[in-house]
């Protein structure tokens, strides 16, 4: 009786053994599904990623990739010749993160922009910048974290032909000044934002003195940097590397209005600046 008992809880442990072993293992081949994607001869195709890309592999080389110019998240795909068979792109982004995608031919493919991994297209860069470090998901994580605050500044603002621009929270991380705007329209025209700038310039121009100004470039945006739609208010983050003014300079934020003539600004002092909120 004691020989057949020993003999079931040895064979229960065993099975026991097997399943943990098959379920480790199940856990452990996860696999990626790769996302199909249609390419042709005569259109490029633009995959905007949530990171920068570090490495991209094509299994055939009539794909054709290349970076879009100017930015380190988007990747234009297509095909060399119209007798493309089905093959793989895999891509790995600055995040560790992998993207696979199953390449076939199509004369006129029915997706030309896709955005990968994105929750909400407005509260994401079109672009990201080159970074010189690889602080580049922290940088996101950060700015995202401002952009859910609740406004802490009133001031400085500027509200003219009832479009109103405002600063409403400063903060620093690390090496990166992080700035919360809020836009609002208060007509029935659309407001169309054709650039929002950075430029440091001179309090006061002596005679005979050419002004001097200095351009500052973000490294990143959230939020919608496109347009701000009639009756509504918005937010926009905007991240700029680290910088103090001297005592004769002020910071100047241009708003500028696509092809219209409402255009707002905001000064910005250095003791502002220095007092900028830490934000982890």
């Amino acid at each position: 009786m004691k020989k057949r008992s020993v003999g079931m809880v040895m064979c229960l442990f065993m099975l026991l053994s097997e399943m943990y072993a098959q379920s480790i293992g199940t856990k452990a081949n996860s696999t990626i599904e790769p996302l199909r994607l249609a390419i042709s001869t005569n259109k490029t195709t633009n995959l905007v990623f949530p990171y920068s890309i570090t490495s991209v592999d094509r299994g055939n080389k009539d794909v054709l990739v290349q970076k879009a110019k100017g930015v380190e998240n988007i990747l234009q795909v297509k095909a060399a010749n119209d007798s493309l068979v089905e093959t793989n792109l895999t891509t790995v982004l600055a995040d560790g993160s992998l993207y696979s995608f199953l390449i076939s031919y199509a004369l006129e493919p029915s997706v030309l922009n896709l955005q990968i991994g994105l929750r909400n297209n407005q509260d994401q860069p079109a672009g990201i910048l080159p970074f010189g470090n690889d602080n580049e998901a922290k940088v996101k994580q950060v700015a995202q974290i401002v952009f859910e605050k609740k406004p802490t500044m009133r001031r400085p603002k500027d509200k003219r032909y009832d479009i109103a621009f405002k600063l409403t929270g400063l903060y620093v991380n690390e090496d990166n000044f992080l700035f919360q705007f809020a836009l609002g329209n208060n007509t029935n025209i659309r407001y169309d934002i054709d650039q929002l700038r950075f430029f440091i310039r001179d309090k006061k121009i002596a005679k005979r003195t050419a002004a001097q100004e200095l351009e500052l470039t973000p490294i990143y945006v959230i939020g919608n940097q496109k347009s701000i739609e009639v009756q509504s208010q918005q937010y926009l983050v905007l991240v700029v590397p680290k910088f103090t003014i001297p005592e004769q300079k002020y910071l100047s934020i241009a708003l500028i209005e696509k092809s219209g003539g409402r255009n707002l600004s905001l000064r910005v002092k250095n003791k502002k600046l220095v007092a900028a909120s830490m934000v982890y």
